[in-house]
């Protein structure tokens, strides 16, 4: 959605865009907690600079592992371009400390105080070129007895280190995954859910579509129909816009899906519930239940997130009162249970907040990401907990990571005998001028008595990234764009080419560059994981005459679904309707006798601009027995804040999931959702 707003610094004030006017760039405000690190000042002149003299002897640093180039031309363009200037402090040592902290290979000292960053290639693809070390004279500011380049010059160090600081993979063939067509669309979509019955339903924002009249708002689509176009889609009706919406899978019989909050007016406290239904082939009659007088959220929220509670009730966080409206710098829970919590760090950072990230800590609490902070909450009081450190961005500069800077999140695997803490993967999002989006995942674990963010470079910046869990532990992400922010033509060159996270790996080298496709995933893109392995991608509306509205639907075939590998066939899961610790019985069909097996369970999610709410994939305990044919025992998580809810259970031979998914519930219904709500023209599946 076009923001109909932003945020400006003007006499250290905010201040409203005018209504319909989609500025370029999205500037923090002066109430924002800052960076702790300073924004980047690049110039070519000599800022505080100071010509070495006789006393300075020293060249160059030595600095382990790292070795000194020599002195190199610079230019606008910038040989290196990720820059800060480190001011009094500058040294050789104190740059090449925070190339390292995000993993580049080359460090830069220019003009005294400044410090950049870059790669190995860099140096050859600027054309810089080497010149008399006399060129970069200028004493450090850090050190008088070392020398930090001079105008327009670097003095360039090299990591020379055993292990890489970044290391990418770079897959060929299967390895690298396929995109595929998968079928055009009635609609763009606005969001994607995955339902119970393996069908895929779509949401878009009916009301304000400029492409297709008197649209219904939403779609599901039968994936058995693939070659029937008219049988593969079933229209369904909304009466208020979901536009923005908030949404999830609840924790009833039937996998209810439901939507809180949306375009404007009632529409932004509307709260709307599907109960999916039909079978392979065939189009169930169930369609979309609301009634504002009946049931509503409190209070208005456009671009609010939605999040599970472990009690089987369900909060949402934030968002505002519609377009260029008030924020609703609050929590609620659903269905009603007091009033709304204000939560003022919320407030603080308006509106460069919305859709914050949320997930569950298995130790208790919740996770809250929004602008570039963090903090654990209380999950019964919501009184904060724990206050992280900032999310670094890029070298010297701030970073945005939710709307409308637009990065992901996810929990990294949480895996039997839960030992570990939480671990948050949060992955690109923009710097606060829109011009470079963020080139690296970070993580942290926020239960840990001192929590940190380690930072990974990426191998390419994205804003606006589709992050999506795969059954074998690994993550997908793709879509986006390189530069810009989230909304209406506000962002440009689409990254086309999909990276594959693997937790597994060392720090640094848990990227491979994926296959790519020639489609641009822009804004109001989404993902989310089939029951078959793959992952289905949709939508991009930008309003930008560059990239047109999107109307084809791709799947992305990760590499386990490649090359012929046996896949194992889930034949009997002996119950789908699991109590915590519960011991499970699952048959298998297997290839290979001595081959690991391994059960995954992924969350059902709700994706919209690019947020996967809800998801989560667990490791559960499992033993087999048997040959080709196991009969396994797969053990229930302890708790809801290890598991709660919905979730497509794999089986996994070697790695490679099984050929579908199976749904099964745990942790039941405690909050008796099933019943909900208590009025006549809502269709309840019980308890």
């Amino acid at each position: 959605m076009r923001r109909s707003f932003v945020s400006v610094l003007f006499a250290l004030s905010l201040v409203s865009a005018t209504p319909g006017v989609e500025p370029s760039n999205f500037p923090i405000p002066a109430e924002a907690k800052p960076s702790p690190t300073p924004q980047p000042i690049f110039i070519g002149q000599n800022r505080n600079a100071r010509l070495a003299g006789p006393a300075a002897a020293v060249v160059n640093a030595a600095v382990p592992e790292w070795e000194y180039l020599g002195c190199y031309t610079d230019n606008e363009a910038r040989t290196l371009d990720n820059g800060v200037v480190i001011g009094a402090t500058n040294t050789p040592e104190n740059c090449i400390k925070e190339c390292t902290k995000f993993g580049y290979g080359l460090a830069g000292t220019e003009n005294s105080s400044e410090c950049f960053c870059g790669s190995a290639d860099d140096i050859k693809n600027t054309g810089s070129k080497k010149v008399a070390e006399s060129e970069c004279n200028n004493v450090c500011l850090g050190n008088s007895g070392q020398k930090c380049g001079g105008p327009w010059r670097l003095s360039i160090y090299k990591y020379i280190g055993a292990r890489p600081l970044t290391k990418w993979q770079r897959p060929t063939g299967d390895a690298a995954g396929r995109y595929q067509f998968l079928i055009g669309a009635p609609i763009t979509a606005l969001t994607a859910t995955v339902a119970l019955t393996g069908k895929v339903v779509f949401l878009e924002k009916a009301r304000i579509n400029q492409y297709i009249k008197n649209s219904t708002g939403a779609y599901e689509l039968d994936l058995t129909q693939i070659n029937n176009y008219g049988k593969a889609w079933k229209e369904m009706h909304m009466k208020s816009d979901a536009f923005c919406a908030a949404g999830l899978v609840l924790p009833d019989k039937a996998g209810r899906h439901v939507t809180l909050g949306g375009w404007s007016n009632d529409a932004a406290r509307g709260l709307r519930l599907y109960w999916p239904d039909g079978t392979a082939g065939i189009k169930g009659p169930n369609d979309w239940q609301e009634n504002y007088q009946e049931v509503a959220i409190q209070v208005r929220r456009w671009y609010a997130t939605a999040m599970l509670l472990t009690n089987g009730s369900m909060i949402v966080v934030g968002g505002q009162n519609g377009p260029g409206g008030d924020p609703t710098p609050s929590l609620e829970v659903v269905p009603r249970v007091g009033p709304v919590v204000d939560l003022p760090f919320l407030r603080r950072t308006n509106p460069n907040n919305l859709y914050p990230f949320l997930t569950n800590l298995q130790g208790g609490g919740i996770f809250i990401a929004y602008l570039n902070e963090a903090r654990v909450l209380d999950d019964k009081t919501f009184a904060v907990k724990k206050e992280l450190p900032n999310m670094p961005g890029l070298v010297g500069k701030m970073g945005g990571r939710v709307y409308p800077y637009s990065g992901a999140m996810s929990t990294l695997p949480i895996r039997f005998p839960y030992t570990e803490p939480t671990t948050v993967l949060v992955c690109g999002g923009s710097t606060p001028d829109g011009q470079q989006g963020i080139d690296n995942c970070i993580t942290s674990q926020p239960e840990s008595s001192n929590p940190q963010w380690t930072i990974e470079r990426s191998p390419s910046p994205r804003v606006m990234p589709l992050l999506v869990a795969l059954p074998d532990g690994t993550f997908l992400i793709l879509g986006g764009a390189k530069k810009g922010v989230g909304g209406f033509a506000t962002s440009e060159q689409p990254n086309l080419k999909a990276e594959l996270y693997d937790p597994r790996k060392p720090i640094g080298q848990r990227f491979s560059v994926m296959a790519s496709t020639i489609v641009a995933r822009l804004y109001h893109s989404e993902a989310v994981l089939l029951m078959d392995g793959r992952v289905l991608v949709s939508g991009s509306d930008p309003e930008d005459a560059r990239y047109p509205q999107e109307f084809r639907i791709e799947v992305f075939l990760p590499p386990y679904l490649l090359g012929g590998k046996p896949r194992p066939v889930i034949q009997e899961v002996g119950d789908k309707n699991w109590a915590y610790t519960e011991k499970v019985k699952v048959v298998v069909k297997v290839t290979n006798a001595a081959a690991s097996i391994k059960a995954s369970l992924v969350a059902a999610e709700h994706s919209t601009h690019g947020v996967n709410m809800n998801q989560r994939i667990v490791f559960p305990e499992i033993s087999c027995t048997g040959t080709t044919t196991k009969t396994c025992t797969v053990v229930a998580p302890p708790n809801g804040k290890i598991a709660f809810g919905w979730f497509q259970l794999f089986i996994l031979e070697n790695d490679i999931p099984s050929t579908t998914s199976v749904w099964v519930r745990i942790g039941k219904d405690p909050a008796k959702i099933g019943n909900w709500p208590p009025f006549a023209d809502f269709k309840k599946p019980g308890v």
